[in-house]
């Protein structure tokens, strides 16, 4: 095992990497090399003898899972599961959205017939989010289709918007797909949540398995209510240490994505443990999971606890059943942070792995700042987007748009007191900074869309951005260069015109 020296300064302090897996660590990380936990090779040809024991007196031998591989050997009424088995997997929820949805109708009714059902219409979730507010025919035509077909299955939960001028005359719109799932109570421990979107991995804050399929595979699951998937193997990542103030679950995520690589954890599950992962509120934890996918992830997961039971609470009345990660559960990996040692980072163009120090980016002059998305939109970024706002005391130098994630966000906005603030409203301090005014809950920017979509950038500019994804014209013009960060670091940046350590304006 080789061990390079860790610098007193060096966050990350320990790492465990499967053999022959190239190593995308600096020189001041420390890197063990270990055995892949379940590749077993026979070392002797015969055991020695033991005596047999009654299964009466003994029980059956545990065999130790990680939570991944609990919830699906649950779901899949199997006793115990390794990774890499293909087990078919029963189906809690299926969500899908205007832009794939269609797709996964037609599919639907292609395979199962056209006046078939749906497997369960209590456990599909349609939610329109993406392209809405636009006068795009052909968006406008995909909510169209959602519609009719939530209407001829009589779909418990589709979340419908028929008057696109103001949204809030729309009772049952609700916004983002994932926010909306954990907001509406979708999100339970222990479940199987699948959704027809990447970032469906959101809702592995809540301690359930969720990901991103297809619209081959929903409209399987439409029929059926059952999907094959692969166990996938799991990866540790311990976080602890006291998060600074100037740090948000954003900066967590870049970090680890920046060590990995957008390919570090294919098809693999990421756990997320550790006192710093406890002291998270249910956004952050999402906002961790969100972006599990941006490495390549199958899902993420995080323990549920008090802090996931208290946000459930009235949220759902549908029982649920918690697991954990066995003491003796084997992970094809193990990396460790001190968090308390991390500072601000950004993802520079043109991938989320392209992480780098803030500071060393004060020179990068930028045209706007985007707050939004799944990832970035939620009460609790704007908020924090807030508090630098107040600390600063001044205007912001470049145009800085601002996308609640739902309608639920939107109101937090204008009703919600800032701490700190003597009783002021994000809008308000939003208004005094001079900010875009908050703009109808959607997807937005964050992929780009119809031509007249707010805030999509069509024309080549620099852009310091809340979302998950910086690749060439993902949020519009293909020359167009997207710096990912967390909220403290775009409202920072917002008031320099320059991308900007937060810990200038946060005391």
């Amino acid at each position: 095992m080789a061990t390079t020296v860790v610098p007193p300064h060096a966050a990350f302090f320990g790492a465990k990497k499967e053999i022959g897996a190239r190593s995308s660590f600096s020189p001041s990380i420390s890197a063990h090399r270990c055995r892949k936990h379940f590749l077993n090779k026979v070392l002797a040809v015969m055991a020695p003898a033991q005596p047999s024991r009654a299964p009466a007196t003994t029980g059956s031998v545990k065999h130790g899972m990680t939570m991944t591989e609990k919830i699906l050997a649950k779901s899949s009424d199997k006793s115990k599961l390794e990774p890499g088995e293909n087990i078919w997997v029963n189906i809690d929820v299926l969500m899908t959205h205007d832009v794939c949805g269609p797709g996964t109708i037609g599919i639907f009714k292609k395979e199962f017939g056209k006046n078939a059902k749906v497997w369960d219409r209590e456990k599909i979730v349609i939610i329109p989010d993406h392209y809405i507010f636009t006068s795009d025919e052909r968006a406008n035509r995909n909510v169209d289709i959602i519609r009719d077909f939530a209407l001829e299955q009589n779909i418990k939960y589709f979340y419908d918007i028929k008057d696109l001028s103001n949204f809030k005359v729309n009772p049952d719109y609700k916004g983002v797909c994932h926010v909306a799932l954990a907001q509406e109570g979708h999100c339970r421990p222990g479940e199987v949540l699948l959704g027809t979107d990447s970032h469906t991995c959101n809702a592995g804050a809540f301690g359930q398995f969720a990901t991103g399929i297809g619209n081959t595979d929903a409209g399987f699951v439409m029929g059926t209510g059952k999907l094959l998937l692969k166990v996938p193997p799991t990866m540790r990542f311990v976080l602890d240490g006291e998060m600074p103030h100037y740090l948000l679950a954003k900066d967590l995520i870049l970090q680890i994505i920046g060590e990995i690589t957008v390919a570090g954890a294919t098809y693999k599950s990421m756990e997320f443990v550790g006192s710093t992962v406890e002291s998270l509120n249910m956004e952050e934890r999402m906002t961790l999971c969100n972006m599990v996918v941006e490495a390549g992830g199958k899902n993420g997961v995080v323990p549920p606890d008090e802090t996931t039971f208290k946000y459930l609470e009235g949220k759902t009345s549908v029982n649920y059943e918690p697991v954990y990660s066995d003491e003796s559960a084997k992970f094809i990996s193990e990396y460790r942070f001190d968090v308390s040692k991390l500072e601000p980072v950004v993802a520079k163009p043109h991938s989320p792995d392209n992480r780098a120090l803030a500071r060393e980016c004060k020179d990068v002059k930028i045209d706007r700042v985007y707050i939004g998305s799944c990832t970035g939109g939620k009460t609790e970024d704007f908020m924090a987007a807030a508090k630098v706002f107040l600390a600063s005391g001044k205007k912001v130098k470049v145009p800085t748009f601002l996308v609640p994630a739902t309608q639920k966000v939107w109101i937090d906005l204008y009703s919600l007191p800032v701490p700190g603030s003597g009783g002021k409203t994000c809008s308000q301090i939003f208004e005094e900074a001079g900010c875009d005014t908050p703009a109808s809950p959607s997807c937005g920017a964050c992929l780009g869309g119809p031509r007249d979509t707010y805030a999509r950038m069509n024309e080549p500019m620099v852009c310091v951005s809340t979302t998950n994804r910086n690749f060439p014209g993902r949020m519009g013009h293909k020359e167009g260069q997207i710096y990912l960060a967390s909220p403290y670091t775009a409202a920072a940046s917002a008031l320099t015109g320059y991308v900007t350590d937060p810990r200038e304006f946060l005391p």
